[in-house]
């Protein structure tokens, strides 16, 4: 575990992934508050739409789970949330790059609401509905960050209400012990859904490449297609050495199905001899 000392109040460097997340959260609650104010859309069917509302979910609205964390209903708690990523996401972007912090943020929100839409799911095979709520905002990507700070940089200081020095592992614990408690309230989805984004962020960090899986998935990718290319390669050299035999010659072919220059060899094999 990485140890560092007292990270005190500053504002960290706004710059890569950090800034992408941050400015599409508040251009979307800027594009949103004029279209609500023009009465172009209705509020509700905002929440009911965009927001993770899973009933509509269940009826085809497969898109939810991508976009709800970008939807904010208040200025207060959009201020919060996007200073809260600015924060983490900028503490955690020098140290393990933008590609990496892009995968934990993918996997931190896409586990908040996988976990809303079990306990809804478990809720209606069981015959014991959930209260329904609509969930917004990326409070799930943010917990799913801090959480990782947790497990990576445990002995980190921040400073709690910027006043009170703690280590960023207890500070996790702290939100996951509320998120628990609030499991036994009317907010129960939303704080399931919260404890789905920290256990998403946990399997990414125990289970991620190091430069993440975007990385290892372009790297898998330009393998496959450079083995394919070779293969095309040796094909085109057998069909090519058949062809030289018929017209009685014989050419030669390495393993990545280039030609071997007869010349070339023998000059090596003097140079290998007179060694």
């Amino acid at each position: 575990m990485a140890r560092f000392g007292s990270v005190q109040f500053a504002f960290p460097e706004f710059s890569g992934t950090t800034r992408r997340l941050v400015l599409w959260n508040l251009g979307t609650f800027f594009v949103l508050l004029l279209a609500v104010s023009a009465r172009i859309v209705d509020p509700l069917w905002v929440m009911s739409h965009l927001g993770l509302y899973p009933p509509n979910f269940a009826v085809g609205q497969l898109w939810q789970p991508l976009t709800y964390s970008l939807i904010h209903p208040g200025i207060l708690g959009t201020a919060f949330e996007l200073l809260s990523l600015w924060f983490l996401a900028g503490f955690l972007e020098p140290m393990h790059g933008s590609r990496w912090l892009g995968g934990l943020y993918a996997a931190s929100v896409l586990g908040t609401a996988a976990a809303a839409i079990l306990i809804y799911a478990m809720g209606q095979m069981l015959g014991s509905p959930q209260p329904l709520i609509a969930i917004t905002g990326c409070m799930g990507g943010i917990f799913g960050l801090l959480t990782a700070i947790g497990l990576l940089h445990g002995d980190v200081q921040f400073q709690m209400f910027f006043i009170i020095g703690i280590k960023a592992k207890y500070l996790a614990i702290v939100f996951v012990l509320i998120a628990i408690a609030q499991t036994f309230g009317d907010q129960r989805m939303y704080a399931f859904a919260q404890l789905g984004g920290a256990l998403a962020a946990i399997l990414y960090v125990r289970l991620a490449p190091r430069r993440g899986f975007g990385f290892a998935f372009s790297e898998s990718w330009y393998g496959l297609r450079n083995r394919y290319y070779r293969w095309k390669r040796r094909r085109a050299a057998s069909k090519f050495q058949v062809y030289m035999r018929k017209q009685g010659r014989t050419v030669r072919f390495d393993g990545q199905g280039r030609l071997i220059d007869e010349d070339d060899e023998v000059k090596h094999d003097d140079r290998k001899r007179w060694n």
